[in-house]
Protein backbone atom coordinates (compact mmCIF):
# COMPACT_ATOMS: atom_id res chain seq x y z
CA UNK A 1 0.00 0.00 0.00
CA UNK A 2 1.31 3.13 -1.00
CA UNK A 3 1.63 6.38 1.27
CA UNK A 4 -0.80 9.30 1.24
CA UNK A 5 1.11 12.68 1.97
CA UNK A 6 -0.86 16.06 2.68
CA UNK A 7 2.09 19.01 1.95
CA UNK A 8 0.58 22.17 3.26
CA UNK A 9 2.12 25.50 4.18
CA UNK A 10 0.44 27.18 6.72
CA UNK A 11 0.95 29.90 9.55
CA UNK A 12 1.49 29.63 12.91
CA UNK A 13 -2.53 29.88 13.83
CA UNK A 14 -3.06 27.49 11.14
CA UNK A 15 -4.27 29.45 8.37
CA UNK A 16 -3.45 27.15 4.54
CA UNK A 17 -4.93 29.60 2.72
CA UNK A 18 -3.96 31.19 -0.62
CA UNK A 19 0.13 31.07 0.74
CA UNK A 20 1.52 31.57 -3.24
CA UNK A 21 -0.55 34.89 -3.94
CA UNK A 22 -3.05 37.50 -4.36
CA UNK A 23 -5.39 35.97 -5.95
CA UNK A 24 -5.34 31.90 -5.16
CA UNK A 25 -8.19 32.17 -2.58
CA UNK A 26 -10.00 35.40 -1.94
CA UNK A 27 -12.90 33.52 -0.47
CA UNK A 28 -14.43 35.13 2.37
CA UNK A 29 -12.75 38.46 2.01
CA UNK A 30 -9.25 36.88 2.46
CA UNK A 31 -6.98 39.79 2.15
CA UNK A 32 -3.37 38.71 3.05
CA UNK A 33 -3.11 35.72 -0.18
CA UNK A 34 0.60 35.20 -0.82
CA UNK A 35 2.07 35.44 3.03
CA UNK A 36 4.74 32.80 2.16
CA UNK A 37 6.37 35.01 -0.42
CA UNK A 38 8.58 36.77 1.66
CA UNK A 39 10.08 34.40 4.03
CA UNK A 40 10.80 32.32 0.49
CA UNK A 41 14.91 31.57 0.33
CA UNK A 42 17.67 29.47 -1.03
CA UNK A 43 17.37 27.30 1.99
CA UNK A 44 14.03 26.68 1.69
CA UNK A 45 13.81 26.56 -1.63
CA UNK A 46 16.16 23.34 -1.87
CA UNK A 47 13.92 21.88 0.63
CA UNK A 48 11.51 22.40 -1.90
CA UNK A 49 13.38 20.91 -4.66
CA UNK A 50 14.16 18.22 -2.54
CA UNK A 51 10.29 17.06 -1.90
CA UNK A 52 9.39 18.03 -5.61
CA UNK A 53 11.92 15.48 -7.23
CA UNK A 54 10.16 12.57 -5.61
CA UNK A 55 8.71 9.91 -7.86
CA UNK A 56 4.81 10.75 -6.80
CA UNK A 57 0.96 10.90 -8.33
CA UNK A 58 -1.02 14.01 -7.14
CA UNK A 59 -4.19 14.08 -5.45
CA UNK A 60 -6.11 17.60 -5.82
CA UNK A 61 -9.23 19.26 -5.26
CA UNK A 62 -10.76 21.48 -7.66
CA UNK A 63 -9.38 24.66 -6.93
CA UNK A 64 -5.78 23.37 -6.08
CA UNK A 65 -6.33 21.53 -9.74
CA UNK A 66 -7.69 24.55 -11.32
CA UNK A 67 -4.65 26.81 -9.96
CA UNK A 68 -1.72 23.76 -11.11
CA UNK A 69 -3.72 23.29 -14.28
CA UNK A 70 -2.89 26.74 -15.63
CA UNK A 71 0.81 27.36 -14.41
CA UNK A 72 2.71 23.95 -14.38
CA UNK A 73 2.47 22.77 -17.81
CA UNK A 74 4.09 26.39 -19.04
CA UNK A 75 6.53 25.89 -16.18
CA UNK A 76 7.58 22.55 -16.40
CA UNK A 77 11.44 22.90 -15.79
CA UNK A 78 10.47 24.08 -12.15
CA UNK A 79 8.88 20.57 -11.40
CA UNK A 80 9.76 17.91 -13.86
CA UNK A 81 7.78 15.13 -14.26
CA UNK A 82 4.68 17.18 -13.09
CA UNK A 83 3.14 16.84 -16.33
CA UNK A 84 3.49 13.28 -16.61
CA UNK A 85 2.45 12.26 -13.69
CA UNK A 86 -0.95 11.08 -12.88
CA UNK A 87 -3.62 13.57 -11.30
CA UNK A 88 -6.51 12.38 -9.69
CA UNK A 89 -8.89 15.44 -9.02
CA UNK A 90 -11.65 15.05 -6.40
CA UNK A 91 -15.06 17.72 -7.94
CA UNK A 92 -18.33 17.67 -8.31
CA UNK A 93 -18.45 20.30 -10.67
CA UNK A 94 -15.48 19.68 -13.37
CA UNK A 95 -16.48 17.72 -16.70
CA UNK A 96 -13.45 18.06 -18.69
CA UNK A 97 -9.82 17.79 -17.29
CA UNK A 98 -7.51 19.48 -20.27
CA UNK A 99 -4.22 18.86 -18.15
CA UNK A 100 -2.42 15.84 -19.23
CA UNK A 101 -3.03 12.16 -17.32
CA UNK A 102 -5.79 13.77 -15.30
CA UNK A 103 -8.30 11.35 -14.12
CA UNK A 104 -11.49 12.59 -12.64
CA UNK A 105 -13.03 11.31 -9.18
CA UNK A 106 -16.23 12.17 -8.58
CA UNK A 107 -18.40 9.59 -6.99
CA UNK A 108 -17.86 7.23 -3.97
CA UNK A 109 -14.50 9.63 -2.86
CA UNK A 110 -13.52 8.04 0.28
CA UNK A 111 -13.92 4.39 -1.78
CA UNK A 112 -11.43 5.30 -4.90
CA UNK A 113 -9.16 6.82 -2.56
CA UNK A 114 -8.96 3.52 -0.76
CA UNK A 115 -8.66 1.71 -4.06
CA UNK A 116 -5.71 4.30 -5.47
CA UNK A 117 -3.71 3.75 -2.15
CA UNK A 118 -4.56 -0.01 -2.13
CA UNK A 119 -3.31 -0.28 -5.47
CA UNK A 120 0.55 0.51 -4.91
CA UNK A 121 2.33 2.91 -7.25
CA UNK A 122 4.02 5.94 -6.09
CA UNK A 123 3.67 8.07 -3.46
CA UNK A 124 0.05 9.80 -3.90
CA UNK A 125 0.49 13.63 -2.41
CA UNK A 126 -1.71 16.35 -1.91
CA UNK A 127 -1.08 19.58 -2.39
CA UNK A 128 -3.30 22.40 -0.97
CA UNK A 129 -7.07 20.97 -1.41
CA UNK A 130 -8.00 22.54 1.87
CA UNK A 131 -11.56 20.96 1.63
CA UNK A 132 -10.46 17.48 0.00
CA UNK A 133 -8.06 17.44 2.86
CA UNK A 134 -11.04 17.61 5.92
CA UNK A 135 -12.53 14.76 3.94
CA UNK A 136 -9.13 12.64 4.03
CA UNK A 137 -8.48 13.36 7.94
CA UNK A 138 -12.25 12.64 8.65
CA UNK A 139 -11.78 9.42 7.18
CA UNK A 140 -8.23 8.94 8.54
CA UNK A 141 -6.80 8.46 5.09
CA UNK A 142 -3.52 10.76 6.17
CA UNK A 143 -0.15 8.86 6.69
CA UNK A 144 2.16 11.83 6.76
CA UNK A 145 1.91 15.45 7.09
CA UNK A 146 4.59 17.12 5.59
CA UNK A 147 4.13 21.00 6.92
CA UNK A 148 6.25 24.40 6.43
CA UNK A 149 5.28 26.63 9.51
CA UNK A 150 5.58 30.21 9.32
CA UNK A 151 6.62 32.46 11.97
CA UNK A 152 3.10 34.81 11.61
CA UNK A 153 -0.44 34.74 12.43
CA UNK A 154 -3.59 35.95 10.32
CA UNK A 155 -6.66 35.47 12.66
CA UNK A 156 -8.55 34.55 9.70
CA UNK A 157 -8.63 32.40 6.28
CA UNK A 158 -9.38 28.58 6.37
CA UNK A 159 -7.17 26.62 8.62
CA UNK A 160 -5.61 23.22 7.63
CA UNK A 161 -7.03 21.29 10.67
CA UNK A 162 -10.75 22.23 10.80
CA UNK A 163 -13.55 20.32 10.87
CA UNK A 164 -12.26 17.00 9.74
CA UNK A 165 -9.52 16.54 12.15
CA UNK A 166 -9.79 13.35 14.77
CA UNK A 167 -8.06 12.22 17.40
CA UNK A 168 -4.95 11.32 16.04
CA UNK A 169 -1.37 10.95 17.02
CA UNK A 170 1.78 11.70 14.95
CA UNK A 171 5.60 11.07 15.43
CA UNK A 172 7.85 13.85 13.89
CA UNK A 173 10.12 11.92 11.33
CA UNK A 174 12.26 15.16 10.01
CA UNK A 175 12.89 18.49 11.18
CA UNK A 176 14.71 21.74 9.68
CA UNK A 177 14.68 25.27 10.31
CA UNK A 178 15.48 27.70 7.44
CA UNK A 179 17.36 31.22 8.25
CA UNK A 180 13.65 33.02 7.66
CA UNK A 181 12.11 31.50 9.98
CA UNK A 182 10.32 28.56 8.86
CA UNK A 183 9.68 25.71 10.06
CA UNK A 184 9.96 22.32 7.99
CA UNK A 185 8.62 19.26 9.94
CA UNK A 186 7.73 15.77 8.60
CA UNK A 187 4.89 14.09 10.63
CA UNK A 188 3.79 10.19 10.38
CA UNK A 189 0.83 8.48 11.72
CA UNK A 190 1.46 6.91 15.28
CA UNK A 191 -1.76 5.37 16.03
CA UNK A 192 -4.02 6.41 18.86
CA UNK A 193 -4.02 9.60 21.08
CA UNK A 194 -2.41 7.76 24.60
CA UNK A 195 -3.52 10.09 27.86
CA UNK A 196 -1.74 9.86 31.23
CA UNK A 197 -2.12 11.95 34.60
CA UNK A 198 0.77 14.20 36.54
CA UNK A 199 -1.51 13.25 39.86
CA UNK A 200 0.38 11.06 42.40
CA UNK A 201 -0.75 7.40 43.18
CA UNK A 202 -0.28 8.02 47.14
CA UNK A 203 -0.83 12.03 47.70
CA UNK A 204 0.55 12.54 51.42
CA UNK A 205 -2.45 14.64 53.64
CA UNK A 206 -1.20 18.21 52.30
CA UNK A 207 -1.83 17.10 48.98
CA UNK A 208 -5.40 16.01 49.52
CA UNK A 209 -6.00 18.76 52.07
CA UNK A 210 -5.23 21.28 48.53
CA UNK A 211 -7.27 19.05 46.68
CA UNK A 212 -10.04 19.15 48.58
CA UNK A 213 -9.60 23.29 48.71
CA UNK A 214 -9.47 23.64 44.61
CA UNK A 215 -12.63 21.66 44.70
CA UNK A 216 -14.15 23.65 47.05
CA UNK A 217 -13.58 26.69 44.91
CA UNK A 218 -14.26 25.14 41.71
CA UNK A 219 -17.74 25.02 43.72
CA UNK A 220 -18.24 28.17 44.89
CA UNK A 221 -20.00 30.92 43.05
Amino acid sequence: MRKLIVLEFITLDGVMQAPGGSKEDTAEGFKYGGWMSPYFDDFFGNVMEEQMSRPFDLLLGRKTYEIFAGYWPHNEDKWPGINSAKKYVVSNSLVQLEWSNSILIKDKVVEEIKKLKARGGPELKVWGSGNLVQTLMKHDLVDEFWLKIFPITLGTGKRLFGEGTIPAAFKLSTSKVSPSGVIIANYERAGEVRTGSFALDNPNEAEIEESKSVKVKEKTP
